[in-house]
């Protein structure tokens, strides 16, 4: 990572880097001064110059400027000298945001605001702090960006009926962008996509529609197979009389026992003829 002309390069970017240049002449002068203060103050000084990281973190340290040789310290208990060395700390664990609602016009021209939750964590700590002022603000600010543009080439149905694409395709696009930064986007989530409420309506109101055009044919096809129905029973009827009387008769039966009537039908008159 380091070469030997102090240069740290990542991605094509080259970021010119000290740590393996001669120190100057001022440089070892005050080196040796921040040793004899150490020394002077020994022990109590060892309550300054002992720094201790935690095991999700890492520190870069900086001695008058340069970074010094060895990579980031951590985890556990490192040494620094007093006045002439300074570090910061960079967290590794996974840290979660959510990205604030993002008023969206689509590709079929409409509106809507989407929001969403990113997790990423910090994979190279000499990146994070040598390559970008402000990690954590820039990948914010960058997932913004990213979700207005990938939601801004979609349909409207695309961004309500396949927003695991959606996601995804924002992961790899803010992966690949924040890579040079030392930070790993490891999932990308929409939370959800806000339609304005004259849109909702007007859907609300086509879908009611489409349930009742639905529910009117199932009607008229209910309909016409009764009709083909009774057509076909009064056919067979039509064949022979007496299954029409038959018939009759066993109607009569089912309203009787439903309910206690008394029941007056007519007599068959060609009984009569003996």
């Amino acid at each position: 990572m380091n070469s030997p002309l102090g240069s740290y390069q990542y991605g094509g970017r080259p970021v010119k880097t000290t740590e393996n240049q001669e120190k100057t002449l001022l440089e070892q002068i005050a080196f040796v001064c921040s040793f004899l203060i150490f020394l002077a103050f020994f022990p109590l000084s060892l309550l300054v110059c002992l720094a201790v990281m935690m095991e999700f973190k890492r520190a870069v340290v900086f001695r008058l400027g340069r970074l010094r040789k060895g990579g980031p310290r951590g985890p556990g208990i490192f040494f620094i000298l007093p006045c002439i060395d300074e570090y910061q700390s960079v967290d590794l664990r996974t840290v979660s945001f959510d990205v604030p609602p993002q008023e969206v016009l689509t590709k079929d021209s409409v509106t809507v605001s989407l929001d969403a939750v990113i997790y990423y964590r910090i994979q190279d700590p000499l990146r994070a702090v040598i390559q970008i002022a402000n990690v954590e603000a820039s990948t914010r600010l960058l997932a913004q960006t990213t979700l207005r543009n990938v939601a801004g080439t979609k349909m409207l149905m695309e961004l309500l009926a396949d927003k695991d694409a959606i996601s995804q395709a924002i992961e790899k696009i803010l992966d690949e962008a924040t890579d040079p930064w030392g930070v790993k986007v490891e999932l990308v989530e929409i939370k959800d996509v806000r339609l304005p409420l004259s849109l909702q309506r007007a859907m609300a109101a086509e879908a009611e529609a489409t349930r009742e055009a639905k529910a009117k044919i199932v009607a008229a096809e209910g309909e016409f197979n009764a009709a083909q129905t009774l057509k076909q029973a009064s056919d067979v009827i039509g064949k022979n009389p007496i299954a029409l009387q038959l018939r009759y008769l066993q109607t009569m039966n089912t309203i009787a026992a439903e309910r206690n009537t008394t029941i007056i039908f007519p007599f068959p008159i060609d009984m009569m003829d003996v």
